[in-house]
């Protein structure tokens, strides 16, 4: 195997601590079956997610079209992309911390796009590399065209993927050690991502640690069910975390930002509990 080319990791957006990132969940978007027709309303629920993450200490915040359900599995169409880019785009202005963006479902080359368009930092890939069986249908990672995108835009944006990913079965066979080796190695991800079954549930600590041994080199970020009475456990074996459903209110994905969840949450993340 021919060796990696060098990558920041995440130390060039955070370089002091492991990073918390928070979700910030958009209300249904134009064209998805839940839009209830105001953009306004639209970026006020998102102004008002961003900037409670980042008053209670947050270290990012990661924006995702998580209200359009039922998911497009790949391309999302263009008033999606449009939407979003709107909404970022006032999110990176108001916010003093790194902005990354996901497009649901797979669609890393919109997410790419608008970040490059807004001055986004990072985007999060659910499937970059290889293949998973989901409720969109076969989702096929298009690291390829991601990275040679990134590379023709001269685009500083890192790539989270996710090894595994919610909501999702890998083919048979497949270890999360191997899928997440072949997305460092080969898709060349900025960082990986583990997670559990599905939205809000916990991620296993041994997952996370047997990523962590089998890609020394990465930087592994804890996805999903990350609490604040099991943030500390997780970043001592991982580099990061990426949290929704415990900061929302009344523990609902998409709901808004609680802001005592967020304060319990990195109190206990930094030790000051």
């Amino acid at each position: 195997m021919s060796p990696s080319p060098p990558r920041q990791g995440l130390h060039h957006l955070w370089p002091s601590r492991k990073p918390l990132i928070g979700m910030v969940h958009l209300l249904s978007l134009p064209g998805s079956p839940g839009w209830a027709g105001s953009m306004d309303a639209v970026v006020d629920r998102a102004l008002a997610d961003a900037h409670a993450l980042a008053r209670g200490g947050m270290d990012g915040v990661l924006v995702e079209n998580f209200c359009d359900v039922p998911f497009h599995a790949e391309s999302v169409p263009p008033v999606t992309v449009a939407a979003m880019a709107a909404v970022v785009a006032r999110v990176v202005e108001a916010s003093s911390v790194p902005v990354g963006v996901n497009v649901l479902r797979n669609d890393a080359g919109a997410a790419l796009g608008i970040a490059v368009a807004t001055g986004a930092r990072f985007i999060r890939v659910n499937v970059h590399t290889g293949v998973m069986w989901t409720d969109q249908g076969v989702i096929e990672g298009r690291a390829a065209e991601t990275l040679r995108t990134r590379a023709c835009l001269g685009a500083d944006v890192a790539i989270l993927a996710d090894v595994a990913v919610k909501h999702a079965t890998p083919p048979p066979g497949q270890s999360e050690e191997d899928a997440a080796a072949d997305a460092w190695h080969r898709g060349l991800a900025d960082a990986l991502i583990v997670s559990g079954v599905a939205t809000g549930a916990p991620t296993d600590p041994g997952l996370a640690q047997r990523v962590c041994a089998a890609v020394p080199q990465a930087p592994v970020l804890v996805g999903s069910g990350v609490r604040a009475d099991t943030v500390a456990a997780l970043l001592r074996v991982c580099h990061g975390a990426i949290v929704g459903t415990a900061i929302a209110k009344g523990g609902k994905a998409g709901g808004g930002i609680d802001d005592d969840a967020v304060s319990a949450l990195v109190s206990a993340a930094r030790g000051e509990g």
